[in-house]
């Protein structure tokens, strides 16, 4: 009899897709739908900027930006004409309530590009905090507020921001799948990996240039390296048996996978590069799955059955005992560890339901951050504050977020779709 655990794991090795490599743009955009508040909200007045109506979208961005963060209140700036050079009157906006002002101008350039000039203010020290200049086309707008808002973001609490990062999903509309990959927000998203059946894994590297997948074109499961620049894609686990589960090392060097070759399910280290360089890693009688690195890429976290019940383990990549990690519970998988090393997050089972968890690795203390009653598929974003994960509610799968301390919660959706699958990706190099 099968256990939910090898049920989960059965269920994602027998996804067959035939896939067509058709990089375009598509239409779907992701409605949010926010609650909850952070414990800190920083009163601040975002500006439109001058020069309609580039000026007004930037601003709405970052509003939305901020907004979704939960760690904003928003303070209206009705009758407020600011440019970038406007002297601001740091006693009216103190009255307003405000303790921060952001604003600036856009400008047209005589070879069609346009100049985003923007200031931060700090209303109660009467100083300016950040002021800079982007350039860029119509289409390079909503990136360039994304980038300001990560900068009005990080002045003010002291952490990277992460609306100007990507995530990347499975959208399932009908009988088609697709890996697309989306702002943070969910908007402007692009269609990577198109299928006519199901499309798992996929899996961020470190340097956000390429993906990793499992695909099973030829009839089993391979995994691939896709390079989103070029949409050029490497089969780099291609052995015998089941080949799954990519994840990348902290240095996108290696790649860790899950092969059959020999047995059970267990983990093995391969060159990210073309697959060569094989090293198996665990050694079991049962089922090893689901790996991801640490960030100083010294061990890893996967999920085991070999106590009879699915926990999560951890062991260095030169080999070992695993360690266990998780003892709440009879059911945890999927773990996914904190930038910072510090937390990990795993889906739990609690109730007859599927929820996600946040432990602290040095107390052990959890902190259950989902209601169910089925979640799955976290993902920290890449300063730690959010996590991304799979939901299902009314009968769909979509996307949801919640704050790291779970008192902002969002919900991520398509009206012609359900999306699984999600991760979220590094920072770039514009950050």
């Amino acid at each position: 009899m099968r256990t939910p655990f090898v049920s989960h794991l059965v269920a994602m090795l027998a996804t067959v897709a035939m896939l067509a490599f058709m990089p375009s743009d598509v239409k779907a955009q992701l409605r949010v739908d926010i609650s909850g508040t952070g414990a800190q909200q920083f009163p601040v007045a975002i500006a439109d900027f001058s020069g309609d109506p580039a000026g007004r979208l930037i601003a709405e961005v970052i509003r939305a930006d901020l907004t979704r963060s939960g760690q904003f209140r928003l303070i209206n700036t009705t009758g407020a004409e600011l440019n970038v050079d406007s002297p601001i009157a740091y006693k009216e906006w103190r009255t307003r309530g405000a303790d921060y002002i952001a604003y600036g101008s856009v400008s047209q350039t005589s070879n069609g590009q346009f100049e985003v000039r923007y200031r931060l203010a700090d209303i109660i020290n009467e100083s300016e905090l950040d002021g800079v200049a982007f350039d860029g086309s119509d289409r390079d707008l909503r990136r360039i507020a994304h980038q300001i808002a990560d900068r009005i973001y990080e002045q003010i609490t002291g952490v990277p921001g992460v609306f100007a990062t990507r995530i990347a999903y499975v959208l399932k509309q009908g009988n088609n799948y697709e890996l697309q990959i989306a702002d943070a927000d969910g908007q402007n998203p692009q269609v990577a990996l198109r299928s006519r059946e199901p499309i798992i894994s996929p899996a961020w590297s470190p340097d956000g240039s390429k993906l990793a997948y499992v695909s099973f074109e030829t009839g089993k499961p391979v995994v691939y390296v896709h390079e989103l620049a070029t949409s050029q894609r490497v089969p780099v686990a291609n052995f015998k048996g089941n080949n799954s589960a990519p994840a990348w090392s902290p240095d996108g060097q290696t790649l860790a996978v899950v092969l059959t070759r020999d047995g059970n399910s267990q983990i093995y280290l391969i060159d990210a590069t073309d697959g060569s360089n094989l090293r198996r890693l665990t050694r079991s009688s049962l089922i090893d799955t689901e790996p991801v690195f640490s960030p100083d890429g010294q061990s890893i976290f996967f999920t085991s059955d070999r106590t009879g019940r699915p926990q999560i383990y951890q062991m260095p990549i030169t080999g070992g005992e695993p360690r266990r990690i998780t003892f709440n519970g009879e059911y945890n998988i999927s773990p996914r560890i904190s930038p910072d090393g510090q937390s990990l997050l795993v889906v739990t089972r609690r109730g007859g339901q599927f929820r996600i968890a946040l432990i602290d690795l040095a107390t052990g203390n959890e902190t259950l951050l989902t209601q169910g009653p089925d979640d799955q598929s976290p993902s920290f974003a890449p300063n730690g504050k959010q996590v991304l994960y799979a939901a299902r509610q009314g009968g769909r799968n979509m996307l949801a977020g919640v704050s790291s301390d779970g008192r902002m919660r969002q919900t991520l959706s398509v009206l012609n779709g359900e999306i699984r699958e999600p991760t979220w990706g590094p920072f770039g190099l514009s950050q």
